[in-house]
């Protein structure tokens, strides 16, 4: 176990953000996880699990505990779908579906980050969420150590939404994830991935750090009749029907708004990018005055798609 001290943690975070890590430490295999837990366990650390950093703020005076930085990157045939280590990145196993006429997983191309984050976090895009490829989950109790699998029912998926975020899953690892998969054309497959990461290039600030889309979608019944009226040109499948987030904040004139060095992307307003040297308390202040805009204009109340790193 490669133990380090005072790492600074923006070198691991999408955003570029982050203070140093008291204790630090890269796994490779549940071996090596579980030493580093039993470590843990000995010192009375707190501990947190990171994966690329695509959905995490992290604070400027860091963390005061060991950060365990998840390099479990395995891909190998199941059946007709894939094994996967959870920290193995979504474009590596987009790569893998590829070169092996597996289709199925389109729908992420382009997404950041790592398999075990998007299963914790029930990513989704163009219609689909991990829980629509999960067959089953592995995972490891951080305190107890026991090994758990579940079936996709059992990970009780949600909107942006898993047992592993808010469940009684919510103290493990993610080990490993068996994906269904089917055969299919090599050439479409690799096209409609394509499409996908066009797509975002296109229309999100690829060319800044960020954290991806800051809020959630608001599920459309959740609003009242006027509000639904009043939105309806602004409704998606997600994959229920929802108002985005981003035409609220564009109506809210927030575009551009920017505090330090964190600022509301002009291109796609549910993006908060890092045009320097921004810190965690510019975005979070950012945070709250959009949360605070759009609370007074619409009485909604925003909730957040990233998690922080206390």
């Amino acid at each position: 176990m490669n133990l380090q001290r005072k790492v600074f943690l923006n070198s691991y975070s999408n955003y570029r953000i982050g203070g140093p890590a008291n204790f630090f430490v890269e796994v490779s295999s549940p071996l090596e996880l579980t030493e580093a837990l039993t470590f843990a366990q000995k010192q009375n650390l707190k501990i947190f699990v990171l994966g690329k950093g695509t959905k995490v703020l992290i604070r400027d005076k860091g963390f005061d505990g060991l950060v365990i930085y998840n390099k479990i990157e395995k891909i190998e045939k199941n059946g007709e779908g894939i094994k996967v280590g959870s920290g193995t990145l979504i474009k590596d196993i987009l790569n893998y579906c590829i070169e092996n006429s597996l289709s199925g997983l389109e729908w992420a191309g382009g997404l950041p980050g790592t398999i075990g984050g998007a299963v914790r976090g029930n990513s989704g895009a163009f219609g689909g969420e991990a829980k629509d490829n999960v067959v089953l989950v592995e995972s490891l109790n951080l305190k107890k150590l026991g090994k758990k699998t579940r079936n996709n029912r059992e990970c009780r998926f949600g909107y942006r939404d898993s047992v592993f975020k808010s469940g009684d899953g919510s103290n493990e690892f993610i080990i490993y994830v068996v994906l269904k998969l089917i055969p299919g054309n090599k050439e479409k497959i690799k096209e409609n991935i394509q499409q996908k990461i066009n797509y975002r290039l296109n229309r999100q600030p690829m060319d800044y750090p960020s954290i991806g889309s800051t809020f959630k979608n608001i599920p459309l019944d959740s609003l009242p009749e006027k509000l639904q009226k009043e939105f309806a040109n602004f409704v998606k499948n997600d994959p229920f029907p929802v108002v985005l987030v981003t035409k609220l904040l564009a109506l809210c004139d927030l575009k551009g708004k920017r505090v330090g060095d964190a600022m509301i992307s002009e291109k796609h307003p549910n993006f908060i990018i890092n045009v320097g040297k921004a810190t965690e308390k510019d975005v979070s202040s950012l945070i709250e005055i959009v949360k605070e805009t759009v609370k007074k204009k619409y009485n909604i109340l925003l909730e957040e798609e990233i998690i922080y790193l206390n």
